[in-house]
């Protein structure tokens, strides 16, 4: 009987110690990152997350859909439920509510209810090997447009050809091709108005930065030609607004090798996430090629996009 009594003593102190336990040391489900979707009618809503347990205690990184990724604010988690603000004014501070069942989370970013799971798990690639291309796809060849269709279908094009090529109105569409991509070569020649920024979208889904910053060395993570806010190019290989410049972007899986007016500037590098503006986070499916008109003036004489039929050095076991 005795014996007993310390028992039933012992297990409700260990009770006790359990229930004083503060939520940052109880294990956290959402640690890693997450694609998020918002439901119908916002499926063009995509979000990104980023959960971390520093010192035990969780931080969040996360893309409000444009820009960059930004921290969380006010982190918590409690009973199985994360809740954060998004950083930004008063009047457009949302706060986001989730929960985690295995490798899906659901909740809602303000009134938006949404749903998201783990980015897939990329095979090895190589962007740099010996692949096999099919037909060259066309998207401009300085007389048509017909490839392309916008990604705002309840506004105007806002985009139009003049000696064999197509510059946008600022600020106003974004053309979207009318065909999908996986693993491709991408060649493209454009110009930039002063202070331009347009973007190039591999698959919808992550941007090339398409922006004049001839001779600078700050910010590089968006600049001309970066993988925008997530890799560096190499080097600054931009030249003067107003003139021509080429650009040729090798993709396979999540690898990506550029050359930018015949510099190096990305050699295999990894795509590590989705970038601000993405049309959807079905990552592993193909996608369109996105170009932005929704910024300043951009000019486009050539996008020609060569489909890899059989991607060397990678494996699609994804």
């Amino acid at each position: 009987m005795r014996l007993h009594t310390i028992g039933l003593i012992a297990a409700t102190a260990v009770s006790a110690v359990a229930a004083s336990v503060p939520a940052r040391a109880q294990t956290n489900p959402f640690v890693g990152a997450w694609n998020i979707t918002g439901e119908a009618p916002n499926q063009g809503n995509v979000y990104w997350l980023e959960v971390k347990n520093e010192g035990g205690t969780p931080t969040v990184m996360f893309l409000n859909r444009g820009g960059s990724p930004v921290a969380g604010q006010d982190v918590k988690l409690a009973n199985g439920e994360l809740t954060f603000m998004v950083g930004g004014t008063a009047q457009n501070r949302p706060t986001v509510t989730l929960r985690a069942n295995g490798d899906r989370i659901t909740g809602s970013v303000g009134q938006v209810k949404v749903m998201g799971e783990r980015p897939p798990k990329w095979a090895a690639c190589d962007a740099n090997a010996a692949h096999t291309f099919g037909k060259p796809v066309v998207l401009f060849d300085g007389t048509s447009m017909d490839a392309w269709g916008v990604q705002m279908a309840n506004r105007p094009i806002m985009w139009s050809i003049a000696d064999g090529v197509m510059t946008n109105e600022p600020h106003g569409n974004n053309l979207v091709s009318k065909e999908k991509f996986k693993d491709f070569r991408l060649d493209a020649e454009y110009k930039l108005s002063e202070k331009g920024n347009s973007g190039i979208y591999l698959r919808g889904r992550y941007e090339m930065q398409v922006l004049d910053d001839f001779g600078r060395t700050d910010d590089r993570e968006h600049g001309h030609m970066s993988i925008y806010s997530a890799k560096a190019p190499l080097v600054n290989a931009s030249k003067k607004a107003g003139e021509w410049q080429t650009v040729q972007i090798t993709v396979v899986g999540n690898c990506v090798s550029a050359t930018l007016n015949g510099q190096k500037i990305h050699d295999n590098s990894k795509i590590g996430r989705i970038t601000g503006g993405a049309l959807d986070a079905r990552e592993t499916e193909p996608g369109p090629i996105m170009v932005q008109g929704d910024h300043e003036k951009v000019w486009y004489r050539k996008v020609v996009v060569t489909p890899i039929t059989s991607a060397r050095g990678s494996s699609d076991s994804r």
